[in-house]
This record gives C-alpha cells, structure tokens and sequence, in this order.
C-alpha cells in the first residue's frame, strides 16, 4: 500500500482530528479552529501521512527556538529567527503503530529543518513517551524561564520538555 508524506492542508483537519482522539483521547484533543490557525501561521511546517489514500498520521510541527514551549491549545508563533524545530503534536492511528510511520514524518522533517539552517529539535514528551523519544536522540532539557515552565504545565502531570540537536 502507498505512503504519501505531504504538507498538511485545512481539507484534512478532519481526518487529523479523527487520528487525534483515537490516540488520545479527550484530554489533549486541540480544535480544528486551533489547528487552522495553527496551519496559517508561516512558521508552520507540519506534515500528514497517507496509507492507501487515507490519512493515517500526521506531525504538527513549526520553526521556533530552542526552550520555548507552544502551550496546550495554543498558536504557532512566528520568530524572526528560529533555530529550533519544534514537534508540536504527532500521532499514528493505532491500527497503524509499530510500522515506522512516525518515522516516515520525522526524517523528511529533520532534513528539511537542517537545510533551513536550523540546529535544534524540541518537543514536550506526554502520556509516557519520553522512552520514544529518548530513542529518537532526545534529551530531558530543563527549562530555567518561569513563563515557559507555566506553559509546559500546560500539559498536565508527567509532560517534559526535550530537546536534539540535528
């Protein structure tokens, strides 16, 4: 079955949103109306996979710097001048787990962020996927600014925040 990697459009906020709650429930589900702002702001570089024409999985990804978290709910925020890829959300339906789909979204992701001259990637680890990202060349990176601490307890009990060099 064909993997299509591509930017993703509004026209699949809905099957983003399909994937979204199948991963995780009600806690962390983000609005349409957040991620259509999310898709308009030009720092936005986020991807969707397609399995057989269907959407399967998607990474919500933006340019940003390193140490600053996106709150739960919250916009993309442009920089003038990022250093940092920042992964926002990412999720595989179930059905589709262990078969290297969020691989297929983050190495293109990775490359295109390197060639953009960025030198960092960071994310908020949820729900126990700090092990995943670990193995993915993450590491626990602290954040010392009260504001940002604020915004990664955003997140709820457990959430972290890492960071990788490219």
């Amino acid at each position: 079955m064909s993997v299509v990697v591509r930017p993703l459009a509004l026209s699949d906020l809905t099957d983003l949103l399909a994937v979204q709650l199948a991963c995780y429930g009600e806690g962390f589900v983000e609005s349409g109306e957040v991620f259509a702002r999310r898709l308009a702001s030009p720092a936005n570089c986020s991807l969707v996979l397609e399995r057989g024409g269907s959407v399967c999985a998607y990474l919500a990804a933006y340019r940003s710097v390193r140490g600053k978290v996106t709150p739960l709910h919250g916009d993309f925020e442009a920089i003038a001048q990022p250093d940092t890829l920042y992964l926002h959300d990412m999720a595989v339906l179930p059905a589709h787990a262990g078969q290297g789909l969020a691989h297929a979204l983050l190495q293109p992701l990775w490359a295109q962020a390197l060639a953009e001259g960025l030198r960092h990637s960071a994310l908020v680890s949820v729900q126990g996927s700090q092990a995943y990202w670990q193995r993915q060349g993450y590491a626990l990176h602290p954040l010392q600014d009260a504001a940002q601490q604020a915004r990664l307890a955003s997140y709820g009990e457990g959430a972290v925040y890492m960071a990788r060099a490219l």
